[in-house]
């Protein structure tokens, strides 16, 4: 397993750069798991007029705390896949596949967090992180 470097006391979290890159990064991956605007909206906490203009390369915002947070949980179920799947198949295709362990319940892990509840984007994440040391 891999230690991961949680130490932010370096992040300006106020920093529209960091908003910006965060919030292309998720988008970016969110797109790969084939994951609908309207749906990052609700993922994302977005209202629809801000999401189509931070797509934009000129933009500049700061999103909030929780807007942030939403984003560290799709970078950090998107590395957890990449270490538990060798192949871009599995890793950018698991979110839309329908999983028959517990939490799931026949249920694909993307169905789950599009709407918008910040308790199924974290209980999803651990579940998917999980998978890394055989937690399932």
């Amino acid at each position: 397993m891999t230690a991961y470097n949680t130490n932010t006391s370096n992040i300006d979290f106020a920093d529209a750069k960091t908003s910006k890159v965060g919030f292309s990064a998720a988008v970016s991956i969110l797109e790969k798991w084939g994951c609908a605007p309207k749906d990052m909206l609700n993922i994302l906490r977005l209202p629809r007029s801000s999401y189509f203009a931070f797509k934009k390369p000129e933009a500049k915002f700061v999103l909030d705390k929780d807007q942030l947070t939403r984003i560290s949980y799709i970078l950090n179920i998107h590395a957890a896949l990449r270490m538990y799947f060798s192949n871009p198949e599995n890793v950018y295709g698991f979110m839309q596949m329908e999983n028959a362990n517990p939490y799931f319940e026949g249920r694909k892990p993307l169905d789950i967090i599009k709407g918008g509840g910040f308790p199924e984007l974290h209980e999803v994440f651990s579940r998917v992180d999980s998978m890394r040391s055989g937690g399932w």
